[in-house]
Formats: structure tokens, C-alpha cells, sequence
């Protein structure tokens, strides 16, 4: 017997996700260089070392994401 997952499983799925500087370069079509001077100077999102890779939760991208937002 199979189940379907709840769409708030789903939701909570996306929210735990991890990004990657190139996946994050890609999406805003930035090269990989701005990212890292952006993170030299505190001016991109929060990023996490894990072991030697760095990682972004989606959820803290996102919250980055909208605070640049202009009005």
C-alpha cells in the first residue's frame, strides 16, 4: 500500500533544502566570483561550512532574496 505525501511534507522538503553557490549563481545569472566577493564583504546570504563545502538553506536565501527587494 502507497501514500501520497501531504502537500505541508512537501513544503517542509523544500524548506529544509541545501543550495550551493553555483546553484544560487545560476539562478540569480550572476558569475560565481560576485557570490564570493558578496560574502567577503557580509552582503550575501548566510552560508554555512560543512566540512569543507559551503551551503545555503533555501529558506535563509530566500529571506535575503526579498530583503533586497525595491520598492
Amino acid at each position: 500500500m502507497t501514500t501520497t505525501p501531504e502537500s505541508s511534507n512537501t513544503e517542509e522538503a523544500a524548506d529544509d533544502q541545501w543550495l550551493t553557490p553555483r546553484d544560487i549563481c545560476t539562478q540569480l545569472q550572476i558569475p560565481e566570483q560576485t557570490f564570493y566577493q558578496w560574502r567577503v564583504k557580509h552582503l550575501g546570504p548566510r552560508a554555512y561550512r560543512i566540512g569543507r563545502h559551503l551551503r545555503i538553506s533555501r529558506t535563509d536565501y530566500e529571506s535575503w532574496l526579498s530583503s533586497r527587494l525595491e520598492t
